[in-house]
């Protein structure tokens, strides 16, 4: 069972668009900063079955618990709620002639994935999670 976190106030983080090429790898940089996409089933989080904390890559908020992820089939890690509601902001995504809700960290703002609800209970939500917009620390 990974340990009880507990999270602090949300203090926005701000930086320049150069910071963050610095800290973070390539792929991570393109998702969070430019809300792309990773390629489906390429993310070693994926298959991560270990107990633990996964924390945004872009600042370390303690985002999701393993005790919260399930296998969606769809090639991402996944997630059935955050580890507190209040690490993930959502907004509306009309990209690509469809609608659905991006899921950002609350304090960098970095792009993490989607939110779907077509998840298992008890909520019934799917978080389906760049595994590059996360950190892994088992525990």
């Amino acid at each position: 069972m990974p340990p009880k976190i507990e999270i602090p106030a949300i203090v926005k983080v701000a930086k320049a668009d150069e910071e963050w090429k610095k800290q973070l790898s390539a792929a991570a940089y393109q998702v969070l900063r430019h809300e792309d996409t990773e390629r489906a089933f390429t993310s070693p989080l994926h298959e991560n079955h270990a107990s633990g904390i996964y924390y945004c890559a872009g600042c370390d908020l303690p985002a999701y618990s393993s005790e919260q992820k399930f296998d969606s089939g769809t090639g991402w890690p996944s997630f059935w709620q955050p580890i507190d509601p209040k690490v993930v902001e959502t907004r509306t995504d009309s990209k690509f002639f469809m609608t659905r809700t991006e899921v950002h960290c609350a304090r960098c703002g970095g792009h993490q994935g989607h939110l779907f609800d077509d998840g298992p209970k008890p909520t019934g939500l799917r978080y389906c999670i760049n595994g590059v917009s996360l950190k892994f620390v088992a525990g």
